[in-house]
């Protein structure tokens, strides 16, 4: 699990949305973070697939943009459903 946590702690500091600066290992992926990040990731995929199809260096940098972006939410998503998953939590 340590490369996922790295992964959405990277995603979270990019995104200023770190709680306090903690790292996903100890602070809880609220609902509305998995939720939101739930439905991020196959949109982005969805739209990367789009621009790829349409062609251009321009849209290639874009898709590859949210290709990354799909891969740090999906981590976000993997995090909070383990944490769900724990026992006492």
């Amino acid at each position: 699990m340590a490369p996922v946590v790295a992964a959405g702690d990277l995603f979270m500091g990019v995104m200023l949305s770190r709680p306090g600066g903690l790292s996903l290992r100890n602070s809880w992926v609220t609902p509305a973070t998995l939720g939101l990040a739930g439905l991020f990731a196959p949109a982005a995929l969805l739209v990367a697939a789009l621009l790829l199809i349409r062609g251009g260096w321009p849209s290639w940098v874009g898709a590859l943009a949210l290709v990354a972006v799909s891969l740090g939410s999906a981590a976000v998503v993997t995090v909070g459903a383990v944490q769900r998953r724990m026992p006492g939590r």
